[in-house]
């Protein structure tokens, strides 16, 4: 099977490069989504291995950052289950998980951040899922083709 290759996006201040650098076990939960389309995507396309853009959302300048890769096959989302969680659903099920989480673990921060502007600006990146207008979802695929320009951009 090729490899695929996905732009996922974070908060900086929720949940950085820097933090999942620091995660113990060398990877972290990409836990909280939900979006239905956005979990289908992990849940049902996602395998180990994968590339991933670690984009920077909800802050002043957004853009990719870092290199990630998928580290994990798909698993249930346990914050679906915490009450004291901000992702806790209760209407999910423990029989029949709704929402679905991977690891992802780090690979290479970016030498040059590649913000969202200068990516619009981009023709090499004309038709890429997350510029198109109205996309709003925290997952979306990537082209082997706009992950080498992206690469390229960001000094890598």
């Amino acid at each position: 099977m090729a490899k695929k290759y996905w732009l996922m996006k974070t908060e900086p201040d929720c949940y950085s490069y820097e933090d999942l650098e620091k995660e113990k076990r060398g990877q972290g939960h990409w836990e909280g989504v939900r979006n239905f389309q956005a979990r289908n995507f992990m849940k049902e396309q996602m395998s180990i291995g994968d590339g991933v853009l670690f984009y920077y959302s909800s802050c002043a300048e957004p853009g990719v950052a870092a290199i990630a890769e998928v580290a994990s096959e798909p698993y249930p989302d346990h914050t679906q289950f915490d009450p004291k969680s901000q992702y806790y659903d209760p209407t999910a099920n423990p029989d029949k998980p709704k929402w679905w989480m991977v690891d992802v673990k780090p690979v290479k921060k970016l030498p040059k951040y590649v913000s969202l502007k200068d990516m619009h600006a981009n023709p090499d990146l004309e038709g890429m899922v997350t510029l198109r207008k109205g996309n709003r979802l925290s997952i979306t695929p990537v082209s082997p083709e706009h992950w080498k320009a992206v690469r390229k951009m960001g000094g890598l």
